[in-house]
């Protein structure tokens, strides 16, 4: 009986060290595993507003390092064709009007940086969504 007592606590024991969280083991393994560095993908389940906003770049940036995805309507508005996400109720200028001027009142998704300052979108590509 005492050795099953003794059993079960070992058991027990190891039981809790592994669920308890260690930091710096999973610094680590962020520092060598390349999928973390990769970009996020969107996530259907997650709202729209939500991805835009993970999108933005750090606190002291000006603008994203890496292209990010921005979807919605491309509208003429105050003269400018300008990209508005109905969800985040934002409106983006476009570096590049002219290769959005074609999908004038249709949703796109737009690929490019973002510049925090002026808030434009430097467009690398954009295409309607289907």
């Amino acid at each position: 009986m005492k050795r099953l007592l003794q059993q079960f606590s070992l058991a027990a024991a190891l039981t809790l060290l592994t669920m308890i969280p260690v930091p710096h083991l999973r610094a680590q393994q962020a520092d060598q595993d390349p999928s973390a560095a990769a970009p996020a993908k969107t996530n259907p389940a997650v709202p729209q507003a939500q991805q835009n906003e993970a999108q933005m770049p750090a606190s002291g940036e000006a603008t994203t390092r890496d292209a990010k995805t921005f979807t919605g309507l491309v509208v003429k508005e105050a003269g400018q064709i300008v990209l508005k996400d109905p969800v985040t109720k934002v409106t983006y200028k476009l570096d590049d009007p002219a290769k959005a001027k074609q999908y004038l009142g249709k949703q796109v998704k737009a690929t490019g940086r973002l510049d925090m300052n002026t808030n434009t979108i430097q467009l690398d590509h954009i295409a309607p969504i289907s």
